[in-house]
């Protein structure tokens, strides 16, 4: 947590200086927190790297914990789509007659030539 709070810290005041810098100069208060907000971004990803990643670590950690004691969560809602979906499809591919999906089997023939019945009647 220590981590996670000095890198919010230290981001809220880079922001917080470069917008005061910016409106002294005149950038105006709105432009200011915007440009603040992009710069500080910028700065942090070049020099606050390993603190960033103390901080995404420890977050990791803690969150792994919490689903260690709560145990593994499962979406029963997406297993049961997955369920229709593995009874729709065969192991080869190919659909079972009389689902309502059509298949390259369920086509109509064309001719070689690229012609259909529509263009030999006209």
């Amino acid at each position: 947590m220590r981590q996670f709070l000095l890198y919010a810290v230290i981001r809220l005041g880079l922001w917080i200086a470069l917008w005061w810098v910016l409106t002294v100069v005149g950038v105006g208060v709105m432009l200011a927190g915007v440009l603040a907000a992009l710069i500080a971004m910028l700065i942090s990803i070049l020099f606050l790297d390993r603190l960033r990643d103390a901080a995404a670590m420890r977050w990791k950690v803690a969150h792994e914990r919490r689903v260690e004691k709560r145990g593994e969560t499962v979406d029963e809602d997406a297993e049961y789509e997955d369920g229709l979906f593995a009874d729709e499809v065969r192991i080869d591919g190919e659909t079972r007659a009389g689902d309502s999906a059509a298949g390259p089997a369920d086509l109509p023939d064309l001719p070689e030539d690229g012609t259909s019945d529509r263009d030999t009647r006209a």
